[in-house]
């Protein structure tokens, strides 16, 4: 049974935060009465939370984390695993370390979108491929011990140009022999690269860990022309039983947003993937 959360990031975090709700007791609250099973946490260091406080709101409004997004990571702080220079390529891995560490406490995923880096300019993509690898390593190295996985997020070229689709997320991670690595799809980016949602779905099920859902436009899945149809039966093709995020523009209030998005995909949770009926 796929599980639905919700991104969420401190009432503190700035403008790069790319997430539906802000403040944590409030967010947790509203995610329960609304009918989603988890939070997911977008954060910029380690130091954005108290564990003990987040466990605490896990316990009192019934509700898991689902993973952890590091997009403040490149967008706040300018830091990803690539980078050309060594003392900020060592300074994104001891941050998305730490990060990885504190999954491991939630027993939760830790997200590599942009934070991956890119090709930077007079850089040669296979140099750009090694930094990266290279630095990954570092961060399985800790993800084996603490029993967290690292998800790799295709986005767009228009943000990024460096793994685009799911296809080159498998190809670039195929050589690496760990569990503990896989590839996280999103569904906004891959109406943009794949030549079907669908088709990518299936044919890299295998490597698919988590999923990130929001519709064609960036908003609530229903406020746009995506067909969860083919996104969901997908899904049930590849017996997918693991985590949907729900990572959308909080417009046209955060409340809405988030209102919409559980009432238009809780039928194809009902229909597909096992028959969750959700929490609501």
């Amino acid at each position: 049974m796929i599980k639905i959360a919700v991104a969420v990031a401190d009432e503190k975090a700035g403008p790069s935060a790319f997430v539906v709700w802000r403040g944590f007791d409030s967010s947790f609250k509203k995610a329960e009465q609304y009918g989603y099973d988890g939070i997911e946490l977008a954060l910029r260091t380690r130091q954005d939370i108290s564990e003990h406080e987040i466990k605490s709101l896990c316990r009192q409004y019934h509700l898991e984390i689902s993973g952890i997004s590091t997009g403040q990571v490149f967008a706040d702080l300018g830091l990803n695993l690539a980078d050309p220079d060594n003392g900020r390529r060592a300074e994104a891995v001891q941050v998305l370390s730490d990060l990885v560490k504190l999954a491991g406490e939630f027993g939760c995923m830790v997200n590599l979108g942009r934070a991956r880096g890119s090709v930077a300019p007079g850089q040669r993509r296979e140099q750009t491929e090694r930094l990266f690898l290279d630095s990954l390593s570092k961060l399985l190295f800790v993800a084996e011990r603490v029993g967290t996985t690292i998800i790799v997020e295709p986005v767009n070229r228009y943000e990024i140009n460096f793994i685009n689709t799911v296809a080159q997320c498998a190809d670039l991670l195929k050589g690496i022999k760990s569990k503990y690595v896989g590839i996280m799809p999103d569904v906004f980016h891959m109406n943009i690269e794949e030549k079907s949602i669908g088709k990518s779905i299936e044919e890299y099920g295998d490597n698919i860990r988590y999923i990130h859902l929001a519709d064609s436009n960036r908003l609530a899945p229903g406020w746009g022309h995506l067909d969860f149809t083919e996104v969901f039966t997908a899904l049930d093709k590849i017996g997918y039983a693991g985590w949907a995020s729900v990572e959308i523009l909080p417009e046209p209030n955060p409340d809405g947003a988030a209102a919409h998005a559980i009432k238009t995909l809780q039928p194809f949770l009902q229909r597909f993937c096992g028959g969750r009926k959700g929490r609501g």
